[in-house]
């Protein structure tokens, strides 16, 4: 488990999470390449560079439980302008994981490092989409990168 970047204090500064589930910490050590070459520290650091140069305060955090994936949506409540979410293998199970990102208000981007849609049946429906606005998938990390910059659009923050 990830703790949540400090955000910006600046007025003007507007605020993200950005959360990643189950065993997306292990992201570069897969022998098949599935989900890149990039360890999720390098993967982390590209989001916050990314963010910092759009102007937005990224929470990038992981977790390998489904309750505090949740909690951290209920905490972004009120104190976020958007969420992007890979919810790796939750993505597929998580009704609860719907459930609470229906009740964020925000703007949200579901996110996925492969191509769901090329992988095993099970890979192709998603809860979250229900509750996204948009989703991006197969382009490893930059497409973590394309789902900033399109949060930032969405929330009108510009570079």
């Amino acid at each position: 488990m990830n703790t949540p970047t400090a955000p910006a204090t600046a007025a003007n500064t507007a605020k993200v999470w950005f959360l990643n589930g189950p065993n997306a910490n292990l992201y570069g050590l897969d022998a098949n390449k599935t989900y890149g070459s990039e360890s999720f520290p390098v993967l982390r650091q590209r989001c916050e560079a990314k963010a910092a140069r759009l102007g937005i305060a990224l929470n990038f955090v992981q977790s390998n439980h489904e309750g505090q994936l949740i909690d951290w949506i209920q905490e972004a409540r009120g104190a976020s302008q958007g969420i992007i979410i890979n919810a790796a293998g939750l993505t597929y199970t998580s009704i609860p994981l719907l459930d609470a990102l229906l009740s964020f208000p925000g703007r949200i981007i579901e996110v996925h490092m492969s191509n769901i849609w090329k992988r095993e049946p099970f890979r192709h429906h998603s809860y979250i989409s229900k509750a996204a606005d948009g989703v991006i998938a197969g382009l490893g990390g930059d497409g973590y990168e394309l789902a900033i910059e399109a949060m930032s659009r969405l929330i009108g923050k510009t570079a």
